[in-house]
């Protein structure tokens, strides 16, 4: 959808997002705001230091609540009195290698606070359109190379993986159980994306959190598995496919329950040592060396998800090539470390240049 119709739909509207302090969150709170959105955010904390939603200033422009998703008195609380018009459910412990240390928090925050948003919806006396974010790693991965449709099965054998695809499962038994299409006033929609990179993303374990950290500081990084690829997209495609969603499910409620794909074009599976290599374009002084041996085998090497349902239903699809993500991300960091611009306006201007490309393609 052109950027004039989500303006349409979600200006004025109550919208919460949880998981708001988050690299994506981040990014969705403030492309709301673009909107004209009134926006209220909750998350357990600011997961990274330096955050981009500290960079953006974003806790003065919208309501900023420290809430634990698992705490689902308090969360069915907050969603009852705030009455969003849309909810956008990201609040989740995000990473896979943390998930080995963590797998406790990691299953709780991820299916249990799901369970949570969907209990608190229940008793929602509204109309609401929920998007509930899930990821590429729900799919049971057998690495397969013509890229995983929806239907696919589920699963996942590391804590993260399998606790989302656990929430999904909880998903479908709740919509079918308590959201049935014509009697609830709440419909829902999920969304799978993976591997999302842009400015303002300073994960532990992800590389180019990695890579800048390193290179800021004129130091090397250690490329654990430069040979594995991975679907690359910058974070305002999975965005645009979240707001597009939530904007369809609004104008057709035959979608509700629906699960998307949104990730790159088939032939947009790059391997790690490429992106690196494609950031150096901004990042001249760059340097790096590829890990000895195989230590990090928590990862798979190869993942990859198929759009076309969403390129059909939707009329989504990424328009950003590879050379164009990794610009976007490179001169992200590359402002942010100069230090004379507003890092707010300079988002925002990275939305905007991405909605003109989007309106020539």
């Amino acid at each position: 959808m052109n950027n004039h119709s989500l303006v349409k739909i979600y200006k004025n509207k109550k919208i919460l997002i949880t998981g708001h302090t988050g690299f994506k969150g981040s990014w969705l709170t403030l492309w709301l705001l673009n909107c004209g959105a009134n926006i209220m955010g909750i998350s357990n904390n600011i997961p990274t230091n330096p955050s981009l939603f500290k960079i953006l200033n974003l806790e003065k422009k919208i309501i900023d609540k420290r809430l634990d998703i698992r705490d689902l008195k308090k969360i069915k609380r907050e969603i009852n009195k705030f009455k969003p018009d849309f909810l956008f459910h990201l609040a989740a412990q995000s990473l896979v290698k943390k998930s080995y240390h963590e797998p406790y928090n990691t299953w709780t925050s991820n299916t249990l606070g799901t369970i949570n948003i969907l209990e608190s919806l229940k008793s929602l006396k509204k109309k609401c359109i929920a998007i509930i974010i899930t990821s590429d790693k729900s799919y049971k991965n057998i690495e397969t190379k013509r890229g995983y449709v929806e239907t696919d099965a589920l699963g996942g054998y590391d804590p993260y993986s399998a606790s989302k695809a656990s929430a999904e499962l909880a998903l479908q038994s709740y919509i079918k159980s308590f959201f049935h299409k014509n009697k609830c006033k709440v419909h829902i929609g999920i969304a799978r994306a993976g591997n999302v990179i842009g400015g303002g993303d300073w994960s532990e374990d992800r590389l180019v959190p990695d890579c800048i950290r390193s290179w800021s500081k004129n130091k090397t990084v250690v490329i654990r598995n430069p040979n594995s690829t991975r679907p690359w997209q910058h974070v305002m495609e999975a965005i645009s496919g979240y707001l597009t969603l939530g904007a369809k499910i609004k104008k057709n409620a035959f979608l509700h329950g629906e699960v998307f794909n949104f990730g790159p074009n088939n032939r947009s599976n790059y391997k790690v040592i490429s992106l690196v290599k494609q950031m150096q374009n901004s990042w001249k002084k760059i340097k790096w060396i590829k890990s000895k041996g195989s230590k990090d085998r928590l990862e798979s090497k190869l993942l990859k998800i198929n759009s076309n349902k969403a390129k059909k239903i939707l009329n989504w699809r990424c328009i950003l090539n590879f050379n164009e993500t990794a610009s976007f991300v490179s001169k992200w960091y590359e402002t942010y470390f100069n230090g004379r611009i507003d890092m707010y306006e300079f988002t925002s201007g990275q939305i905007k240049s991405y909605l003109n490309i989007s309106k020539k393609n």
